[in-house]
């Protein structure tokens, strides 16, 4: 194990007022969400719209890392750049997403596993050499009054530790993300209990594959009501209750907490983030935000070239809202104020 590539990436990666864009989406979810807005999604028009992301004014400010797909660490910037190169020439570290999609866990009621373990040490070494310094592997979970079953979150913390072990050894930081699906009529308090569960469970699975915990990224989701909940839950109760889920869970050491938004308007995972930074915590909480720092981008850039400083401006502008709360420093007035 590389212990100091591990360390000095997770000092790039910790940083107070900093997070980490998740544009690691498949070719099929970008294909949907480009021609959500219009664009025809081919190779060279899902370049454009990341390398917009990348070189967005200030993206280095408020950025310490970025999540691609393989296809994108594997592409050049418009000047011909390799996009892991054009990121940390902006001061910020590229990574990737390992794994390989999920697959159903037989006998259970649809619930799935995450699939990737068969030659990743050879794939992280491949992706090392192409500039990655972080990884990132997603597990999820589908809740119900019965569900997430025993089995899902066990098979669930086993692979995310082993791909963890795998990943230190390579000198790579990962990324642990599990996800308690946001779609459902659950109410927060039953998000709290399989949170609870959902995390111990990956712990315990973490120290018996003998992570160091002091090099790894957990990427929780928060602790929320599901959409389809008739009783929604307050900003103040999510914060409340998603701190009072990590306190319980999360060992002290873990030095960042970058959370996912799953599912939550850009304002919601920014004001639900702000909450929680108001308390002295032992982790660096932040965000590793997909659509809710990408969706209103998308909308306003629709492809047109005419369009792209438009659409980085909004960008640059969710990027530092988040910065603040990242920092407790966020109000939501803010987001009637345009600089």
């Amino acid at each position: 194990m590389s212990q100091e590539d591990l360390k000095h990436t997770i000092d790039q990666i910790a940083l107070k007022g900093k997070g980490i864009l998740a544009a690691d989406e498949s070719t099929k979810t970008a294909t949907r969400r480009l021609e959500g807005v219009g664009v025809a999604s081919t190779e060279e028009s899902r370049r454009q719209y990341r390398e917009l992301l990348f070189s967005a004014p200030d993206a280095g400010k408020y950025l310490a890392g970025v999540i691609l797909y393989e296809e994108t660490l594997m592409q050049n910037a418009s000047d011909g750049t390799p996009f892991p190169k054009f990121l940390e020439k902006h001061g910020i570290l590229p990574g990737i997403k390992v794994d390989k999609g999920l697959i159903k866990i037989p006998f259970t009621e649809d619930e799935e596993v995450t699939q990737g373990l068969d030659g990743l040490p050879e794939r992280l070494a491949e992706y090392k050499k192409l500039g990655a310094k972080f990884a990132k592997w997603r597990a999820v979970y589908k809740i119900t009054d019965t569900l997430p079953s025993p089995l899902a979150i066990s098979s669930n913390a086993e692979v995310l530790a082993r791909y963890a072990a795998i990943c230190q050894v390579a000198g790579i930081v990962p990324i642990v993300e599990p996800e308690v699906l946001l779609e459902g009529t659950h109410t927060i308090e039953r998000c709290a209990v399989v949170s609870e569960a959902v995390l111990k469970e990956v712990f315990v699975a973490l120290k018996r594959n003998l992570v160091d915990l002091r090099y790894i990224i957990l990427k929780p989701s928060m602790v929320i009501s599901g959409k389809d909940c008739p009783k929604k839950a307050t900003p103040e109760q999510v914060a409340e209750h998603t701190l009072n889920i990590l306190k319980k869970t999360v060992s002290d050491v873990v030095p960042t907490v970058n959370f996912l938004s799953g599912g939550q308007t850009p304002e919601q995972a920014t004001l639900h983030l702000q909450l929680m930074n108001v308390h002295p915590m032992p982790w660096n909480l932040s965000f590793s935000y997909a659509r809710a720092l990408q969706d209103p981008t998308m909308n306003a850039w629709a492809g047109k070239k005419e369009n792209v400083k438009t659409a980085q401006d909004i960008f640059s502008r969710r990027l530092k809202l988040n910065s603040l709360a990242s920092q407790g420093k966020y109000d939501q007035g803010m987001e009637q104020v345009h600089s």
